[in-house]
């Protein structure tokens, strides 16, 4: 999301999600909320129709008109430029279908500017999802800064955080995962015993499986792993704008499906890095902290290389 709203620019906020999800329950209760209370006119774009209907009253009180679009085709820049040119609105809500594909593909008017996405998930479906959907959950997901998971009631601690750890690297850098039941949010922290390693250890071995679910963890609850070192096998990656000694050691990890691949790492310092290549497979050993980054946007995992050696390719895929 971006900061401050800028005067000269149109704020556009996009609602995901499959049918029944609970989008237009969230914008109909957003829309009542004193926060969004605001000078000027809406425009809400309805993507698809749900059995829940907004309350006509509620859009007239805060100056809200809806647009109902029939198709993805419809959604084109064209046809934005003629809404905005017809209305004047001062922000737009999107209640996008989440079968329609990647949000990310719309073309906005110069002046319509995304400032959040999210995307809703019912949370009695969200299981079978993430078994038999994960390559049509990737392209609703990947650009949302914040998940909730509603309809959590009745699932067990450990079933929510198993879905917690399997959305979060589908979605962009930082977002959040929220599980909801009828009280709200659900406070959630995996249990040592939960996990595929053990946390006692003053070396923590991370198996060639377990990388994904590490990398979440350690973003998660950095402070399970404060004063200890963990040990994995990774690729070195050097990107531009390090300082130097830093790399990233970093693992291909499967967030939807086998055409979806993205490498996973945390920023390391090696002093004597510069003897390793770009590709080269490693095994490091690496005190865990935390630094405040730029590439994190805050503070974020740390590792201080105690060891590294070269080691064969590594051919198992981590997942979550």
């Amino acid at each position: 999301m971006n900061g401050m709203i800028d005067v000269n620019e149109i704020p556009v906020f996009l609602i995901n999600g499959f049918l029944e999800s609970g989008k237009t329950s969230f914008i109909a209760y957003t829309l009542s909320e004193e926060y969004f209370h605001i000078e000027g006119g809406t425009l809400l774009i309805v993507c698809e129709e749900g059995e829940v209907e907004y309350d006509k009253k509620l859009l007239k009180r805060e100056d809200v008109t809806r647009i109902d679009i029939d198709s993805k085709e419809e959604l084109t820049k064209e046809r934005f430029e003629e809404l905005n040119a017809l209305y004047k609105p001062e922000r737009v809500l999107i209640e996008y279908n989440g079968m329609w594909g990647d949000p990310g593909e719309l073309e906005y008017p110069e002046s319509w500017v995304l400032y959040q996405q999210l995307t809703l998930i019912d949370g009695t479906t969200v299981g079978t999802y993430l078994n038999n959907m994960k390559a049509l959950m990737g392209p609703m997901l990947k650009n949302s800064e914040l998940c909730i998971v509603n309809r959590c009631d009745g699932k067990t601690d450990q079933e929510l955080i198993e879905y917690k750890r399997k959305l979060r690297p589908m979605l962009i850098s930082g977002s959040t995962v929220v599980m909801e039941n009828k009280y709200g949010e659900i406070e959630l922290e995996t249990l040592d015993e939960e996990l595929p390693y053990d946390v006692k250890q003053d070396v923590i071995k991370i198996g060639n499986d377990d990388y994904g679910i590490w990398f979440i963890d350690a973003k998660d609850y950095p402070q399970r792993y404060m004063g200890k070192s963990v040990e994995f096998t990774a690729q070195v990656m050097k990107p531009k704008g390090l300082k130097n000694g830093e790399f990233i050691p970093v693992r291909m990890v499967m967030t939807c499906c086998e055409a979806d691949m993205q490498p996973l790492g945390y920023i390391a310092y090696y002093k004597d890095i510069d003897a390793f290549n770009d590709g080269d497979w490693v095994k490091i050993t690496a005190a865990f902290t935390t630094e405040d980054r730029t590439e994190y946007h805050g503070e974020g995992p740390y590792l201080k290389v105690e060891s590294i050696v070269r080691t064969g390719a590594v051919e198992t895929v981590a997942g979550f």
